[in-house]
């Protein structure tokens, strides 16, 4: 029941926001080209990309939402920190780097438990399988499989296709489906209200 109220906080203060500002968490392993996803969505240049050692911040307009986006490092010396950015998040976006199948465990793992926190509880679930451009890429929907995404049931979710080098799957699909899901949020607190 603690991640319904929840749940249900963040679509009231959504829908009550005038000005409609999301704000996105945007975490995956180290390399999985977590910054380079940002700048695209930001319209920047990605010809200079370092690893982050702490965190990116970009605001972003999109479909009327002003999406501010935090981009923390995935060093393994920085996960323990993520949790110090979990308060307020609307949607959390989960990159991965499809073609790095070494990792595929431990960045599982780590999204796994990143679903079990309890500040994150039911804050839908955008995962970027990047790097689609590398001919060793896994398709999205194998690492959907791999992952066991079917399996969630406290939160919405959806596993996007992209590539942060070339943008393609990024700038539009991106904004929008960050967008949608917050506004499938607004939804279905209409619904639920009307039913309860």
């Amino acid at each position: 029941m603690k991640e319904l109220e929840g749940l249900l906080s963040i679509l009231r203060r959504l829908k009550q926001s005038p000005d409609h500002e999301v704000r996105l968490l945007l975490l995956g392993l180290d390399n999985a080209g977590k910054t380079t996803l940002l700048k695209q969505l930001a319209a920047e240049d990605i010809s200079h990309i370092t690893p982050t050692q702490g965190f990116n911040i970009k605001s972003v307009q999109a479909s009327g939402f002003k999406l501010n986006v935090w981009d923390i490092g995935g060093q393994r010396k920085i996960r323990p920190y993520w949790r110090s950015y979990f308060d307020n998040t609307d949607v959390l976006i989960y990159v991965i780097d499809s073609s790095d199948r070494k990792r595929l465990d431990e960045t599982s793992l780590e999204l796994a438990d990143l679903l079990e926190e309890e500040k994150l509880a039911g804050v839908p679930l955008l995962i970027f399988a990047n790097k689609q451009d590398l001919m060793t890429a896994s398709p999205a929907s194998v690492l959907a499989e791999s992952l066991n995404l079917h399996t969630i049931r406290d939160r919405m979710w959806q596993v996007q296709a992209c590539s942060a080098l070339t943008a393609e799957g990024v700038q539009v699909d991106a904004t929008n489906t960050a967008c949608k899901l917050t506004k499938l949020e607004t939804e279905w607190l209409s619904v639920w209200q009307q039913i309860s």
